[in-house]
Order: C-alpha cells, then sequence, then structure tokens
C-alpha cells in the first residue's frame, strides 16, 4: 500500500540536503523520518539516497523519483489549498524575504495595509542585505532589488515595479559646495555610496535623451543603510544616488534637493521570487497578488 507520508517526507529530505534539517523543518523525530524512506526504498527496491555518516546524496532514480515526488506533493498541496479558499477570512503564516532597503521603503506600508486588511494572517518578514535560500530557509515569498538580471534558477519570478535612481543632496550643501552643471564636476563633490564593501566606486548615469556617463567617485560614507545614507545627505555630508521613492517625503519638504535631475543614477527593477512549486496556502497567494498589485504605486 502506497503511504503518501514517504513521498511528502522524502521530498523534504531532498530538499533540506540531509535528515537533520529535514526533521528539524518537519517537527519529527529524526529515526521515524529515516524509518520512513527506508521503508519507501524497500517498497520500490531501489536505493533514492546514498548516505554515510560523511556524506549525503541523492542517487540518479532517487532524482527521477523526486521530480515525480514533488508534483504529487504540489497536487496535494493544492488540494488543500482549495478548500482553504472557500473559508471566509484568510487565516495562516507567511515567511517574507527582502532586503533592508525594500523593507524600509518600498514594503513597509504595503504590507501594514495587507495585514490590517487579513487580520488573521501572521507574517514573518527576514530582512537582510545578504543572499538567501528560499528552499532551504522555508521563504515563502522574497522580493529582490536589482539592476542586473537575476541568475536563472527554479524560482518563480514575477515582475513588480520598475525605480528609476536619482542623485540627491541637501540645499545646504548645494549652496556651499556649489551645484554641478555636469556629470564630470561630480568627481569634485563629496558622495555618499550604496554598499559597505568599498568607499570606491562609479555612478553610471544615463541622459533623458539616452547619452550615458560613468563617473569615478571615492565615497565620503559607504553604508548598507539608506535611512543613513539619506539622513547624511539631509546634514549636509554629500551628493547620494538613490532610488527615487525613497526621497519623496524630503523633496516635498526641500530637505533635499535633485541633482542633474536630467539624468537618472541607474533603472533598477523589483522582482517576487517564490519557490517552483504549484501548491501554495491561500495566506501565501494572497500576499503575493497583494504585492504584484500595490507595489508598483507605493514606488512611483
Amino acid at each position: 500500500m502506497i503511504d503518501l507520508n514517504d513521498y511528502y517526507y522524502f521530498v523534504h529530505v531532498v530538499e533540506k540536503k540531509g535528515f537533520s534539517a529535514a526533521a528539524v523543518t518537519l517537527d519529527i523525530p529524526k529515526s521515524r523520518l529515516s524509518r520512513h524512506i527506508k521503508s519507501l526504498e524497500e517498497r520500490l527496491q531501489v536505493q533514492l539516497i546514498q548516505r554515510t555518516s560523511r556524506q549525503f546524496a541523492i542517487t540518479e532514480i532517487g532524482q527521477i523519483f523526486y521530480r515525480h515526488a514533488r508534483s504529487l506533493v504540489d497536487e496535494m498541496e493544492q488540494a488543500e489549498a482549495a478548500v482553504k479558499l472557500n473559508q471566509k477570512e484568510l487565516s495562516g503564516s507567511v515567511n517574507l524575504s527582502c532586503s533592508v532597503g525594500v523593507a524600509q521603503f518600498a514594503l513597509k506600508q504595503v504590507l501594514l495595509d495587507f495585514m490590517i486588511e487579513n487580520p488573521q494572517i501572521l507574517v514573518q518578514q527576514h530582512v537582510s542585505n545578504q543572499p538567501v535560500n528560499l528552499i532551504e530557509s522555508g521563504i515563502d515569498i522574497a522580493v529582490r532589488g536589482h539592476m542586473a538580471p537575476l541568475p536563472d534558477s527554479s524560482l518563480i519570478q514575477r515582475h513588480l515595479a520598475t525605480v528609476q535612481w536619482h542623485l540627491f543632496a541637501s540645499p545646504e550643501y548645494l549652496a556651499q559646495k556649489g551645484t554641478p552643471a555636469s556629470p564630470i564636476e561630480l568627481i569634485k563633490q563629496q558622495t555618499l555610496k550604496v554598499g559597505w564593501q568599498s568607499k570606491k566606486g562609479a555612478w553610471t548615469l544615463l541622459h533623458d535623451s539616452g547619452k550615458e556617463a560613468s563617473i569615478p567617485i571615492t565615497a565620503r560614507l559607504c553604508s548598507d543603510d539608506m535611512s543613513t545614507l539619506k539622513l547624511a545627505a539631509e546634514q549636509g555630508l554629500g551628493i547620494v544616488a538613490l532610488p527615487s521613492y525613497t526621497c519623496k517625503q524630503e523633496l516635498a519638504e526641500n530637505k533635499l534637493q535633485r541633482v542633474l535631475p536630467e539624468w537618472n543614477a541607474g533603472i533598477a527593477e523589483l522582482t517576487l521570487l517564490t519557490p517552483s512549486r504549484k501548491g501554495t496556502s491561500p495566506s501565501v497567494s494572497a500576499l503575493k497578488d497583494y504585492l504584484l498589485e500595490k507595489v508598483q504605486a507605493s514606488v512611483t
């Protein structure tokens, strides 16, 4: 007799790359998990996983079986999700991953609005500028900001928004240091740079007419925290390149001004990533659809 738990447990062992991690995720004893996989292999009369004290690997036939088992688990999750969709009020939890800047500016109010509209949904937000493996970390949705294309992967990518980056400085700084009239004049200015790894870099500027200019910079302050860089610009410490939507309020209040307004400092994309599986919970689907609908307006 087929035990569907065996399929479910096998998929988790493969995706977590080991029995220990899968047991923690599933919240069951490792010994119980091992028995299910052994029972599955005995019924199929093949070895699906090569395991020693030091090594874990999926056999060739195990890889084939995994693809079919993953599809079966997807169908099971989809069937459960279809039933839950009939509930009057959405409930459940969503694990959301994004960078610090995206959390602070692009998603903050959108996420809070979603939670107000869906009071029974719990959101666990993982905020980090370091790469995160969605499957291993149990992330349901990730939002990534990027200028270069994202690498190909098994993840499903959905476009959320297109964002222009602009140059900003305080009126006081420009009055003291002078307002650049062309990109080359930025070389003489104090600059503030996103990314802490190196104070040296380059701004690639794009003119409204299509012309490009690459300007080398040595930043007085380089940081992963866009809020700190924006505040530094407000306080007259230099010129900063930031996503346009991060400075809307400061522009309205004349705390910051556009520098070289006919040039932008890059065009970025916000992309929504989800694991490549068909079955997702209603709460995950609801947040995904909400982000796809609302994020572009929040960064315009």
